[in-house]
């Protein structure tokens, strides 16, 4: 080890320049992570491969301003050296910083990093009056010199740059290291990678209009960091995340803040910043730094409708008050992420020119203000949407600049737009690579899997001594779970199993199918759609428990007294099992109501084997209900939560082509189901919990904020209910009393507001919260976990782990691998965290998508499918916000337009404008014009006409226009499941059936379905829309915990 000094040039917080010298030390032993190295470097981790044609190593310039280049997986085989992760350290800030931090731990991707600066032959001092570009520049070319040489000639090294310059000086140099620019590299070398030259293209674009940008000032200048580190401990700043405000976007903005940065004890929890100067450049998702205005310049929240508006936590009389009201003075981190925008026609824009091709694209999230892209292809890419990156902002632009990534097509096409909902949600799932297929095991009619015979010796067997069966939905292809219950001792003991898919088995930790289970975290489901977190060879086949084949199973036993349900005995671990029935939830209720069905797998048999089989099924089924009764009875004496939502069921024909989409009703087996499932989560829990205290994944959900239940308190009043919300058991009580005869509806909106006010469910890390912060809300239990779904949840897949670590433990065995620390685990949950939300907006957007889709080829003004019953839930200042409970759409009702007519009703009940006024109190609101005063109260029928208000940017929406006070087809919308829904499923069968038809005359003459539209599920002809006219029901749901054909609602909200 040589000892050197090394000189760095410093700013101080006052901006003074500083001289530092430091001790610097080289050695001659650096590893070089290569397959090539024949100096038996110590190459721990990631190794370049050795059969490629060369090996690349970017300049400084190239990993700052192209580094999504090098993020393709195509490109192999890259050297990150150290000064040029120094310098993005430096010039880009910690978020670019940690992202090069991934992609280099990403195993995935065929780079690494050389530690060039602590090399001694490839180690460069800088010279005096060296720029530090330059000596930058020097640096990396010594590092790829030392490269060539130290792999002995045996692999090309191609050092790419943009310094024109350091082409000509370094290019014939020395032999085998090669300096090109990176079009050049590009050209060459990856010809037919046509992204990565658009992007290329793009980014230079982008970074030519930054250096040609203006100098008047649009905006103030940022603080310092350090100042604003100084001011938020001082109390001056206050810290937090800018939330803008979807239905005002360009208005209001709301500071989240933490009360750990909040020093101002008089403050509330949030800040109001008004106005896009005030935002001083920060974009919605930016950890932000506010001063506050003085109080005589305080603002409060708008309280009228807006388009769009929906659901909302609070109460809008607080609200209107005026609140805490600042300014952005500094940003601590930027989140700028991926933006999906559109590119408006030429006459919409005025900023552009067709010389300077600078185009001010729209984003399809409208929080995000306008960002200016520089194209070639700007008259190409009229209305289409297309994926964007903020490069920067600076206080002489109006607007961001940015650079195009990829085209997803035009505005308006369905698979545009389900792409967009995925991209605007983070979620990114390119098909399961190759090495990660190499992974699975074989199963096929050639080579079928077999269980392993090491396996049936470690394993508790439990195929010829336990009825196992599954009960899931009608055509559920990913069987998570199964159950059995039998009589022990006599009659004395009553023994209940769940048993669970053992994904862990087949996907062991740190393998790359494991990293992509780990990156996606779940399953996502859109409405037409899903896309797996596991490969098909485990999520449908190996790991799905399915009838009549061996399947590997992780087991929780309970060992119950018969008479009392106290459990006695309970055993946790890996077993054997043959699952013998497969039921669907309708097959076994039908069971327990003692009606005469089939069960399929008992068809073969003789009448006598198979009245004796079906007795012991029912036998089976009824003690399970009789148990799970007892389970609900427990929690809900503690207080558990039943709260509202509706639930569909897809049919699918042989070709997986939805058929139809049926409501399905209630049954008592649905939440038998759910309630096993809830008790192993539970018993889990407990388990690992106990043995490893400060390192389980547990789940909890935060009590609500009260103020979030006052919506729900003040309409409840109206009705003349009272609702209290001290606990969730007197919450319960207080919906339960709640109920009027004369309306059923009432109940189910009042427990629709419950269920907005709620928290969501978090899953976390033991060692990083109290055990006062383990009590599930909802369920009313003091642990919980995810345990019963690893082929959908990632969190399962853990949880999976340290149940086996710790039956290891009781076994006197060492966990095989390593656990996560405290930490890492933390750092896991909260990925999993911001996953699960994702998964849940994407849903929720998608079905948004299908009832515009649904009504958007329907006249409103003539179809009668466009006219329903709905409920008034909310007063607004200027119209109402209704429920339709036919659709389960939400939505603004408007009383007073932009004209300033108001809605007058005539005798008979219908609707029209009228020049006159509004006025909102507590429970109603009223319109007065010459032919007199008009009143709508909380909980009112009232009729509306459902037209889409189409958007060319943005996603289009629902439209509700009042035609009637009086509610549509009032006996029927009365009913939970109506004749009037009846009559819509016999016409989306109807429909199904002519396309079905239809699709069979087509397939006669032309080729059939594509690869694609089996896969998805997806009809290209129009009657789809019909088709899933249903699944506007599915907006009502927490999708947290929706399984492939969606578990009962009780159990998706909470667990």
């Amino acid at each position: 080890m040589i000892k050197t000094e090394r000189i760095l040039h410093l700013k101080s917080c006052r901006g003074r320049k500083v001289r530092v010298v430091r001790e610097h030390y080289v050695r001659e032993r650096v590893p070089c992570f290569s397959a090539l190295c024949q100096a038996d470097c110590d190459n721990d981790g990631k190794v370049l491969p050795g059969d490629l044609t060369h090996y690349v190593v970017p300049d400084v310039g190239v990993v700052v301003d192209y580094l999504e280049i090098l993020e393709f997986r195509e490109l192999q085989g890259i050297v990150f050296t150290q000064t040029a992760c120094q310098a993005v350290q430096h010039s880009k800030g910690r978020r670019q910083y940690n992202r090069l931090r991934n992609l280099l731990k990403d195993p995935r991707h065929d780079c690494v990093l050389f530690a060039n600066e602590f090399q001694e032959y490839s180690y460069c001092p800088r010279e005096k009056g060296e720029s530090q570009e330059k000596w930058q520049t020097r640096c990396v070319y010594s590092a790829a010199v030392w490269y060539h040489n130290h792999l002995a000639g045996m692999m090309d090294i191609v050092m790419i740059t943009e310094d024109q310059d350091a082409v000509a000086q370094f290019s014939s140099l020395s032999s085998g290291v090669y300096v090109v620019s990176v079009q050049d590299y590009l050209s060459n070398f990856w010809m037919e990678l046509h992204a990565a030259h658009e992007l290329y293209n793009s980014i230079s674009q982008a970074l030519e209009e930054k250096e040609s940008e203006g100098t008047e000032k649009e905006y103030t200048e940022h603080l310092p960091s350090e100042i604003l580190e100084a001011g938020i401990k001082s109390g001056r700043y206050i810290q937090g995340v800018l939330n803008v405000n979807k239905h005002r976007a360009q208005q209001e903005a709301l500071i989240t803040t933490q009360a750990s940065s909040n020093k101002n004890t008089d403050l509330s929890r949030d800040v109001l910043v008004y106005g896009g100067k005030n935002r001083n450049r920060a974009v919605h998702g930016d950890v932000v730094v506010v001063e506050l205005l003085p109080k005589s310049e305080w603002r409060g929240k708008v309280t009228s409708l807006t388009e769009r508006q929906g659901d909302e936590k609070t109460g809008e009389d607080e609200k209107s008050k005026p609140m805490p009201t600042g300014y952005v003075v500094g940003i601590l981190q930027r989140n700028w992420r991926d933006y999906v925008v559109t590119f408006p026609p030429r006459e919409a824009t005025q900023s552009q020119s067709r010389n300077s091709q600078r185009i001010l694209a729209i984003p399809w999230d409208p929080r995000i203000p306008k960002i200016r892209i520089s194209t070639q292809q700007a008259d190409a890419l009229q209305d289409h949407r297309v994926v964007v990156r903020i490069d920067s902002w600076e206080s002489t632009s109006l607007y961001p600049n940015g650079h195009s990534v990829r085209v997803l097509g035009r505005a308006g096409e369905l698979e545009t737009e389900i792409q967009t909902i995925l991209i605007e949600n983070f979620i990114h799932v390119p098909p399961f690579s190759e090495a990660q297929l190499k992974e699975m095991p074989v199963n096929s009619p050639e080579k079928p899997w077999k269980v392993h015979p090491s396996q049936v010796a470690s394993r508790r067997d439990l195929r010829g001594t336990h009825l196992v069966f599954s009960i899931d939905p009608r055509g559920c292809e990913d069987v998570d779970d199964t159950l059995s219950v039998r009589t022990l001792d006599g009659g004395k003991l009553l023994e209940l199993g769940v048993h669970i898919a053992d994904v862990t088995h087949f996907v062991p930790e740190g393998s790359l199918t494991d990293l992509e289970a780990r990156s996606r975290a779940t399953t996502y489901y859109l409405a037409d759609r899903r896309y797996d977190m596991l490969p098909a060879v485990l999520s449908a086949d190996l790991c799905s428990l399915l009838g009549g084949v061996d399947r590997y199973a992780m087991s929780v036993l309970w060992e119950l007294d018969a008479h009392t349900l106290e459990v006695t005995k309970v055993w946790y671990g890996r077993t054997l099992i043959r699952s013998s029935y497969q039921l669907h939830y309708e097959l076994a209720q039908a069971l327990l109501n003692r009606e005469d069905t089939e069960v399929p797998e008992l068809a073969p048999l003789s009448p006598e084997e198979k009245d004796a089989k079906l007795a012991e099924l029912t036998q089976a089924l009824e003690m399970l209900t009789h148990v799970a009764r007892h389970l609900r009875a427990q929690r809900d004496r503690g207080g558990a939560l039943e709260l509202e939502g509706v639930e569909v069921r897809a049919q699918l024909d042989a070709e997986k082509n939805i058929t139809a989409l049926v409501p399905r009703q209630p049954l008592e087996v649905h939440e038998t189901v759910a309630e096993c499932m809830i008790y192993a989560n539970h018993w889990v829990a407990r388990k690992i919990q106990k043995t490893f205290p400060h390192q389980a994944l547990l789940r909890h959900h935060p009590p609500p904020r009260q103020e979030f239940f006052s919506q729900l308190v003040d309409s409840a009043k109206a009705r003349g209910f009272t609702i209290n919300t001290s606990s969730n058991k007197a919450l319960a009580d207080s919906l339960d009393r709640a109920v009027d005869p004369e309306d059923p509806l009432v109940n189910r909106m009042l427990r629709m507001m419950a269920t907005q006010a709620m928290s969501q469910a978090l899953y976390f890390s033991t060692g990083a919260q109290s055990q006062e912060q383990y009590y599930h809300y909802g369920l009313a239990l003091d642990h919980y976990t995810h345990f019963t779904s690893p082929i959908r949840r990632y969190a399962d897949m853990i949880v999976h782990r340290l149940l086996t670590a710790a039956v290891d433990l009781d076994k006197g065995l060492s966990p095989a691998v390593a656990l996560a620390t405290n930490k890492e685990l933390e750092e896991t949950t909260q990925h999993i965290n911001n996953k699960n939300r994702a998964a849940q907006r994407a849903q929720k957007l998608s079905i948004e998508l299908f009832q515009c889709l649904y009504f958007k080829e329907r006249d409103p003004q003539t179809d009668p499918s466009c006219v329903a019953d709905a409920a008034i839930y909310a007063i607004r200042d200027n119209g109402v916000l209704v429920f339709v409970p036919q659709y389960g759409v939400k939505g603004p009702v408007y009383l007073k337009n932009r004209d300033g007519e108001v809605v007058t009703v005539g005798q008979d009940g219908r609707c029209e404008w009228k020049t006159g006024s509004v006025k909102r109190y507590s429970e109603h609101i009223s319109t007065t014009c010459s032919s007199g005063t008009s009143t709508f109260t909380l909980f009112d029928h009232i009729t509306v006409r459902i037209s889409v208000q189409p958007s060319r940017c943005h996603a289009d929406s629902l439209n509700l226009e009042i035609i009637s006070n009086k509610p549509h087809k009032s006996a029927e919308s009365q009913q939970p499941h109506s004749q009037g829904r009846s009559q819509l499923v016999q016409e989306v069968v109807r429909q199904a059936e002519e396309a079905s038809q239809q699709a069979q005359e087509r397939a006669s003459r032309g080729p059939r379905l594509s690869k694609e539209e089996r896969e998805f599920c997806q009809s290209k002809t129009p009657n789809l829309y019909s088709l899933l006219e249903e699944i506007r029901e599915l907006a009502l749901m927490d999708v947290g915990a929706c399984r492939d054909c969606f578990m009962n609602i009780m159990y998706t909200f909470y667990s």
